[in-house]
Parts: structure tokens; C-alpha cells; sequence
């Protein structure tokens, strides 16, 4: 009878956990038409930029980067949380994280994914950007090794064949789940992306072996891309961005607002897919408490940089923040109240860290925030350079606003797909920590059951 029910168990949770991958209903046939539409705007606008040249942006002298390069950084950012967050707790074995680690793996590759789109698309000619890669050639033509367009390249390209395997290795077993599952065509395409999985004893072996090298290996590579970034403008002579703490800061950064954008999704896919019995308060709370983390660590390196810079008061770097704060006072106020007031304020309270409403709100206003941010890095610097007279300013046209827009939505589209065609939720992870509880609960009553017989 034990042995039924816990089967029945095993049945039941799997059909809960592949909600997601229920036939499509018109409303998710709507969603995702909508979200095509957008990417479909975005392309046209792209087609105006490509055949009638860079000048149908804003981007202009002194402002040579705009809203791409804002927008780059942004989602090379949001995609670091995902599989940085998923590998260091795999490493630490913290029970609760199981639940999340699939939706924020998939975050990052789709957030890395968006994020190499937008170096291609600044580029004006964007037909010749096989000149990036370091290839020998009869032309001579060789990359200059000091660009940072090859350092976003190496990064970027590295970043996502590590977040693909990291993401597709934690799929096998689930995969396998679905194959037995289906039916038809289906069960002979899960069969084919299962690789042979059966779930043998060393099957599991090499799986845990190698789940812990790509998490061991991965945690320094996302470290990595994003202090490549970083250096995009640290290894400039460009007041305002000429600074060592830059990498460590925008790896915080990223950190922040892909931890925010984590729980928002998770809160989605919750209820979306009504998962409240997998993704409980305690999930959200964990992860709010490192969002807290995370957003003190931010705050602290961004007080040092304005600190060091008010205490130098060197005219050049002291222009751009007076310029910035007289300029773009409301966006400098959205950016402290987002990252720094609102969720260490409200974070502190338990009951705030267990309101998915709450959680909503602050997640969302966090990115728009980091978002601002990146804003505010790039523009003021750039339109308030060494020298007054070649001082401009910037406003972004209607294509780099819907090709940034389309960017959006290409996310949410490609996360869309994914959880209609694969496990939104890490099904082993969840049903192993499932029978790790059972198992403890039958040990406690065995161990009540004997005390009680001995007295």
C-alpha cells in the first residue's frame, strides 16, 4: 500500500510540475502573438536603421553609445543572476533551492541571448561582423586585439555555450520524465534530446560529477563577462567611467537585478501555472533575503564612488555628477529610491519578503532602476567629456526605442516557448528533496514508535 501511494505521489507530482506543458490555450496563442508582433516592429525598425543608415538614431558626437549599448549592458546584467545564483546554490546544497534553479537558468540564457544581439546592431554595417572574429584570412584583415567590441565577443560567445550546456545538462533527467510521458512524435523527440537517459546508478554519478564541475567552472566565467563590460568603459580616459571599481561594481550590479528579476519571474510562473505548492513563501523569502544582500553591497559601492569623487572634488569627474543630478535629477531619484531606499526598507520586514505583491512591486521597480542606472552611466559621461566645447547631448529615436522595446519581448517570447515545451520546474531536484523529507518524517515516527515500546 506504501509503495502505491508513493507511486501515486510521484504520478501526481509530475502531472503538477508539467502543467506548463498542457496544450496551449488561446490565451497563450494571444500572448505569444502579441509578443511576436512586437519582435516583428522591432525587425522592421531594424530594416529602416540597416538600409537607411546609423543616422535614424540618436547616437550622435559626443554621444556615440545610446540605448544599445545601455540596453547591452542591462541584459548581460540580467543574465547573470540565473546561472551564477542556480551554481552557487548547487555548491552550498541549499535544500530550497530546487524549485528555482531551472526558471533561473533559463533566464540567462535567453537574457545572454538578447544581450549579443546589440554590439551586431550598433555596429552600422552590421553585414561585416565576421571582422570581430579572429580568423586568419587572405585580406589580412586581423581585429584589433585592444577593441572592446572583441572583448564583448569572446565573453558573450563563451557565456552562452557555458549557460547552454549548464542548462541543457540539468534538463536530462527531466527530459527523460517528459519522454516517458508522451506519445507519437513527441516521445521520439524527447527520446533524442534525453541522450539515453535511464537513471542508473551511474548515470547519476557522472550527472552529479558534472553538474558540480559546471558550477564550480561557470561562477568565474560570469564573473568574468560582466568585468569585461565593466572594462568597456574603465579602460577609457573618459571622465566619469575611468575608475578600478568598476568591475566589482557592475558585478554587483548585475548580480541585483538579476536576483530581482529571478523572483519576479518565479512569481509569474507560480501563478501562472499554479505551482503554489511547489514555489512556497519560504522560496521567496530566501531569495528577498538576498536580494537585500545584494542591493547593501550595491549601495555601498555606489557611495564609494560618489564619496571618493565629492572628497577629490576634481573638476573634470565632479562636472558629471553636478550634471547629472541638475540634468537628470528625477532619474537619479528613481534610480536610489529603487536600489537602494525601497528594498532595504522594505526587505527588513518579514512580512514584506512573504507578499508576492510586494516582492512584485520592488523587483520591478529594482530593474527599472538598474536599468536607469546604466542609463546614467553612459549618457551624462559621454555628453559632459573633457572639454566644453564639444559638450551635446542625446535622445534616443523611435527605432532604438522599439528595437529596445522588441527586445523585451523576445525575452519573454523565448521564455514563453520554453516553458510550453520544456520543465519550467527541476522535477528530480523537487521530487528528491521530496523523498529526502518523507524519508526523515518516517525515520522521526519509527524512532517515536520505539521510545514509546521501550517505555
Amino acid at each position: 500500500m506504501t509503495t502505491r501511494a508513493n507511486r501515486y505521489d510521484a504520478v501526481r507530482m509530475n502531472r503538477e510540475m508539467l502543467s506548463s506543458m498542457s496544450p496551449p490555450t488561446w490565451r497563450w496563442y494571444l500572448l505569444a502573438a502579441v509578443l511576436g508582433a512586437v519582435v516583428a516592429f522591432g525587425l522592421y525598425a531594424f530594416t529602416v536603421q540597416v538600409t537607411t543608415g546609423m543616422g535614424v538614431t540618436g547616437i550622435n558626437r559626443p554621444v556615440m553609445w545610446g540605448i544599445y549599448i545601455i540596453s547591452f549592458v542591462f541584459w548581460v546584467g540580467l543574465s547573470h543572476s540565473g546561472t551564477m545564483v542556480s551554481a552557487i546554490l548547487r555548491l552550498s546544497k541549499a535544500s530550497w533551492r530546487r524549485p528555482i534553479l531551472r526558471g533561473a537558468e533559463a533566464m540567462t540564457v535567453f537574457s545572454i541571448s538578447v544581450a549579443g544581439l546589440f554590439p551586431l546592431i550598433h555596429l552600422g554595417r552590421n553585414w561585416i561582423f565576421y571582422y570581430l572574429l579572429p580568423y586568419p584570412n587572405q585580406r589580412g584583415l586581423w581585429p584589433n586585439f585592444r577593441s572592446p567590441l572583441l572583448f564583448d565577443m569572446v565573453a558573450i560567445n563563451t557565456y552562452i555555450i557555458g549557460s547552454t550546456i549548464f542548462l541543457y545538462i540539468g534538463l536530462l533527467p527531466d527530459l527523460a520524465v517528459v519522454r516517458d510521458c508522451s506519445s507519437g512524435w513527441k516521445k521520439k523527440i524527447y527520446a533524442i534530446l534525453a541522450m539515453g537517459w535511464r537513471g542508473s546508478a551511474e548515470q547519476w554519478q557522472v550527472f552529479s560529477r558534472g553538474s558540480t564541475l559546471l558550477a564550480c567552472l561557470i561562477i568565474p566565467v560570469a564573473v568574468s563577462v560582466h568585468s569585461i563590460v565593466a572594462w568597456d568603459f574603465a579602460v577609457t580616459l573618459v571622465p566619469g567611467w575611468h575608475s578600478t571599481i568598476f568591475a566589482p561594481y557592475f558585478v554587483i550590479g548585475a548580480i541585483t537585478s538579476g536576483v530581482a528579476a529571478v523572483i519576479t519571474l518565479m512569481i509569474v510562473i507560480r501563478k501562472l501555472f499554479k505551482l503554489e505548492e511547489f514555489l512556497q513563501p519560504v522560496h521567496f523569502d530566501n531569495m528577498a533575503k538576498l536580494l537585500l544582500a545584494v542591493c547593501l553591497l550595491w549601495s555601498y559601492f555606489y557611495f564609494s564612488e560618489v564619496f571618493t569623487t565629492w572628497y577629490a572634488h576634481k573638476p573634470i569627474e565632479w562636472e558629471i555628477f553636478s550634471f547629472m543630478s541638475s540634468r537628470y535629477g528625477i532619474m537619479l531619484l528613481i534610480m536610489m529610491l529603487g536600489n537602494t531606499i525601497v528594498p532595504i526598507i522594505g526587505l527588513c520586514f518579514r512580512q514584506v519578503r512573504r507578499s508576492l505583491p510586494a516582492l512584485l512591486v520592488i523587483t520591478l521597480l529594482v530593474n527599472l532602476a538598474m536599468f536607469i542606472e546604466r542609463f546614467l552611466i553612459v549618457v551624462p559621461s559621454l555628453s559632459h567629456k573633457n572639454i566644453p566645447f564639444i559638450w551635446g547631448s542625446y535622445t534616443p529615436s523611435w527605432v532604438e526605442l522599439a528595437i529596445m522595446v522588441a527586445s523585451f519581448a523576445l525575452f519573454f517570447l523565448l521564455y514563453t516557448l520554453f516553458a510550453k515545451f520544456f520543465p519550467i520546474l527541476a522535477i528530480t531536484d523537487v521530487r528528491e528533496q521530496e523523498e529526502v523529507l518523507l524519508g526523515s518524517q518516517q525515520n522521526g515516527r519509527t524512532r517515536l514508535e520505539t521510545l514509546v515500546k521501550e517505555e
